[in-house]
């Protein structure tokens, strides 16, 4: 088994998995379904196209800088008729960042990992208000499981949060795993994907382990080389 780790990190994040109109909340950690979401866009795949595949993959995310919940309040009007549409209230994590890592064959692994590198689509972190302010790949790990990964990989929080924290008792980071066969049973969340269509969107649910990891030391890895790549045309008016 091979494990892809990504950084999901910006000024705000939205992962919602009960979200109704019109409020639309986040979850405190990213959603299965929206990583999930993000490697599908990442390879090019339409709404419309199977995910079981990416689906199928293990998940799980450490959380190194769990940030800070903002509200904010949403007014639009009907395009063609002018009616004022109804007031939504949009819930975002601000100055988060997060450790993501899915498990799967080498293979799929691979593809995803060349996706994250070069995707076709752009990568939005929950909603397409939020971009990343960091890089996503952080590597492919091979031969090791999913939890070893997420408790081995450099700390990635901002420089003043560790300063911030740096005599905290606490020294444990929060870490949500699928829950592997023979684990005791675990929180029931409503994020697996069964489909993206916009027409039937459709979720399934999951069972999630939670436990906390040492604090590892924090990371100054060199960014590495990506190859040249415009992810824009894709979504231009031809």
């Amino acid at each position: 088994m091979s494990v892809l780790l990504l950084q999901l990190a910006g000024p705000l994040q939205s992962w919602g998995s009960a979200s109704r109109y019109p409020r639309r909340s986040t979850e405190s950690a990213p959603t299965k379904s929206g990583v999930i979401g993000l490697l599908a866009a990442a390879q090019g795949r339409a709404r419309t196209m199977q995910v079981s595949d990416l689906a199928a993959l293990r998940f799980g995310v450490r959380i190194d800088q769990p940030g800070t919940r903002v509200r904010d309040f949403h007014t639009a009007h009907h395009q063609e008729s002018g009616k004022a549409l109804p007031i939504t209230e949009r819930l975002y994590l601000a100055d988060a960042v997060f450790l993501a890592a899915v498990e799967g064959e080498q293979t799929l692994i691979e593809d995803l990992h060349s996706a994250v590198r070069a995707p076709h689509f752009l990568p939005f972190l929950g909603r397409r208000a939020c971009p990343p302010a960091r890089r996503l790949d952080m590597g492919v790990r091979h031969d090791t499981g999913l939890e070893a990964a997420l408790r081995e990989h450099p700390w990635l929080a901002s420089g003043w949060y560790r300063r911030r924290t740096a005599r905290t008792a606490s020294m444990q980071l929060p870490l949500l795993l699928d829950s592997a066969p023979g684990d005791p049973p675990g929180d029931i969340v409503a994020d697996q994907p069964l489909s993206f269509d916009p027409r039937h969107r459709r979720y399934g649910r999951r069972s999630v382990r939670n436990e906390t990891v040492p604090r590892p030391e924090a990371g100054t890895r060199p960014a590495p080389r990506i190859p040249a790549h415009d992810p824009m045309p894709p979504l231009e008016d031809g």
